[in-house]
């Protein structure tokens, strides 16, 4: 599993940070820091955290690595 951060739309709500902080984690109070290849047993969590984004400023994609190249 992949996600990708559209920044210019987060506004540092930080609900990801809450549901999902192995892979979320604010850097001061208004940058995100993510992890793009969820870590394995992270799904469900990630999944909770792009349904609770107030922006929806995270999609999600397929497989790690899928479409590389």
């Amino acid at each position: 599993m992949r996600i990708v951060v559209d920044l210019n739309r987060c506004q540092a709500y930080a609900q990801c940070v809450f549901l999902a902080p192995r892979v979320f984690a604010l850097h001061g109070e208004e940058a995100l820091l993510y992890t793009p290849a969820v870590p394995a047993g992270e799904e469900e969590r990630v999944g909770r955290a792009v349904a609770a984004c107030p922006v929806q400023a995270i999609t999600v994609g397929g497989a790690a690595g899928a479409g590389a190249g």
